[in-house]
């Protein structure tokens, strides 16, 4: 299997900074990408971060054949759910992931203990620094206003941690 399968390939991004007081890092107000797979689905994603706009944190999508909610509430409980069709209504629930629902944070630690106790083999680094090449991707489109592909970003030669080694 292509090992690019489930990450997108490409990320195109805009973003911008309001107004925030006194605070001063690297963040800015909101963010909207685009992220590209290799058979051309698109993802999109969408953050603000403004005081007093409507805030929103969830993960949808839409496909041909209906639409999904993948995730609310800060991934706990995810309240996953399927429609048929792309009216978020309950006439339209298809399926919906049983409640209460295990918090997905206390089960990585879980798996963790789990495999150490069992003197089994786990590993989520290479998942971990894929699924950060994807952030990457996201803020060098974002940031930077180019499209980025997941080469690119693996390979530039920015230093995103300066002196951490150190």
């Amino acid at each position: 299997m292509n090992r690019l399968a489930s990450w997108p390939v490409r990320a195109m991004g805009l973003a911008g900074r309001c107004y925030r007081g006194d605070d001063v890092d690297q963040n800015l107000d909101h963010y909207s990408v685009e992220y590209t797979f290799a058979d051309g689905t698109n993802l999109f994603m969408n953050a603000r971060n403004i005081s007093g706009c409507h805030g929103e944190f969830a993960s949808y999508a839409h496909g041909t054949k209906g639409s999904a909610v993948s995730s609310t509430n800060m991934h706990t409980p995810a309240k996953c759910r399927i429609y048929k069709g792309h009216n978020l209504v309950k006439s339209d629930l298809v399926w919906a992931f049983p409640q209460p629902e295990p918090n997905p944070y206390q089960l990585e630690w879980d798996h963790l203990i789990d495999a150490i106790r069992q003197d089994r083999p786990f590993n989520e680094a290479k998942r971990g620094a894929e699924a950060s090449l994807v952030q990457i991707m996201d803020r060098m489109a974002s940031h930077t206003g180019q499209v980025v592909t997941w080469y690119q970003a693996l390979n530039h030669d920015h230093e995103f941690a300066p002196g951490l080694d150190t």
